[in-house]
């Protein structure tokens, strides 16, 4: 009866569309709350999604304070926590930077959990075949770290998962995986960062063929962004005017996004701040102009993390950006969805008071019952009354099930090839969109979804993804892809 009230009641509220939080008249998005009940759980942090199981849908991880770990078995659309009886704590040191990946290669996602207090140590976790998690005495752990995001990367290109670890109290850290050994990389290599980092984004800006890697930090420290140049990083944010120097102490970037808002082709960086939010858009010679002020998105607030994704399935990668206002412990939300107007600009269309304006934390889209539209996963951590919420997208079935969604493997199968691209073109061969498989986003948090690709039309398309490995970037190329056989499932792309 509760669930059912709440979906009434948040019916009401998201189709007014009045005035304070999207455009007057205009109606919000249609979302519907679910297993409410089950999920409002103060101190939710991070949220990440995998198929754990394998068993074809989605399953979600959420870290809460009290340091338990949960984990939902997705059944067919319902979800059940199980964390415990799979060897997940229910109690300890508070984790943040879950981030699902199969560092072992056995095709079984483990998992990854950073410690938020620097005298606490990481967690990692081998997935034993889907049937129970153990933990591991290899975590690798830099010491004093104090986690928000942890990225599973192969930033040398040899086909195994390295491991990036921000860290908000002293130097990151990178770890290069050497036969299941993790080995931390010398700083004079990696370009170790001494500042204090919060989000971490890893893609080839520069098409070089290797994954480069953007610093959102805090406290009034300048943002990086560390090219990598195969033997070494360097920090080119200064010349590219991305460092966002003389910031206020208050200030400073949380959380990015990679994302093609445009459809040019290119990967764009949104960057989520304690002041005004800059999206950088990559003119595709190397450089990044920032487009914010002029696109609507240069808000000057507290947002935390955000993550690109097509919610209307009209083809263009809309944005939602979880922000907060108020002092510490008496933080209220102060959420946006930002519309994609064909990369043109964007408007906020969530309405004042919308039940989608709960997250301080985590943000992921993911398609959790495959009907072809994105659902909202969100975190509330700050104050008492929180949760890890789960929204249902309802859009009607035939707009639904305008998207393709994309699954990319590597050569033995294995989901190990994140930062590769996807394009898609129509007919004629122009490009109509672009996605990166993720490398983390939305704050706290990564996911291993399928790419999504919402649609205007049910035409065939041609599916290019770009993989990366020691001889730099090669493609491989799908032609005449119906995507209306792919209706609840994926097509899966595999590396040769």
């Amino acid at each position: 009866m509760r669930d059912e009230l709440m979906r009434i009641l948040s019916w009401a509220v998201l189709s007014t569309g009045i005035a304070g939080g999207g455009t007057a008249g205009t109606a919000g998005p249609a979302f519907t709350p679910v297993q409410t009940a089950d999920f409002a759980i103060p101190g939710s942090l991070s949220n990440s999604w995998a198929d754990f199981d394998r068993d074809g849908d989605l399953d979600l991880a959420v870290s809460i304070k009290t340091g338990e770990i949960r984990l939902y078995r997705n059944d067919r659309g319902t979800l059940t926590n199980i964390g415990a009886a799979m060897g997940l704590p229910v109690s300890g040191a508070e984790m943040r930077g879950l981030s699902w990946g199969d560092y072992d290669g056995d095709g079984w996602f483990d998992l990854y959990a950073g410690a938020t207090k620097a005298t606490e140590a990481n967690l990692l976790f081998r997935n034993e075949s889907g049937r129970r998690f153990v933990r591991q005495d290899l975590t690798p752990v830099a010491p004093g770290r104090s986690a928000r995001q942890s990225s599973w990367v192969d930033f040398d290109n040899d086909g195994d998962l390295d491991l990036f670890a921000s860290n908000r109290s002293g130097p990151n850290a990178l770890f290069r995986q050497d036969a299941g050994r993790f080995v931390r990389v010398d700083a004079e290599q990696a370009g170790d960062d001494a500042r204090p980092t919060v989000g971490a984004c890893w893609f080839d800006y520069d098409r070089d063929g290797d994954l480069d890697l953007f610093l959102a930090n805090q406290a009034g420290a300048t943002d990086a962004l560390w090219r990598n140049d195969g033997g070494r990083f360097v920090d080119v944010a200064p010349a590219l005017g991305m460092d966002r120097p003389g910031r206020l102490a208050e200030d400073g970037s949380v959380g990015c996004a990679v994302g093609d808002f445009d459809n040019d082709g290119e990967l764009d960086l949104f960057v989520a701040s304690y002041g005004v939010n800059s999206l950088y858009r990559n003119k595709g010679d190397g450089n990044f102009e920032n487009v914010a002020p002029q696109l609507g998105l240069a808000e000057d607030n507290h947002a935390v993390g955000a993550a690109w994704g097509d919610f209307d399935n009209d083809g263009w990668l809309d944005l939602f950006v979880a922000a907060y206002t108020g002092k510490s412990g008496a933080q209220q939300p102060a959420n946006r969805l930002y519309r994609n107007l064909g990369g043109k600009g964007f408007e906020n269309i969530l309405p004042a008071g919308s039940a989608l304006d709960v997250a301080d934390h985590g943000v992921q889209w993911i398609d959790y019952d495959r009907d072809g539209a994105l659902d909202l996963s969100v975190t509330r951590g700050y104050t008492a009354t929180g949760g890890h919420f789960l929204f249902h997208n309802d859009l009607d079935k035939q707009t639904a099930r305008r998207s393709l969604s994309v699954r990319v493997l590597d050569k033995a199968g294995r989901f190990t090839r994140l930062g590769a691209e996807v394009r898609l073109y129509d007919a004629v061969g122009k490009i109509i969109a672009t996605r990166q498989v993720s490398t983390g986003e939305g704050y706290n948090s990564q996911g291993t979804q399928p790419l999504h690709f919402g649609l205007a039309s049910m035409t065939p398309v041609t599916v290019e993804v770009t993989f990366m490995d020691e001889a730099g970037r090669k493609t491989r190329r799908l032609e005449h892809v119906r995507p209306e056989r792919y209706a609840g499932t994926e097509l899966m792309i595999r590396e040769r």
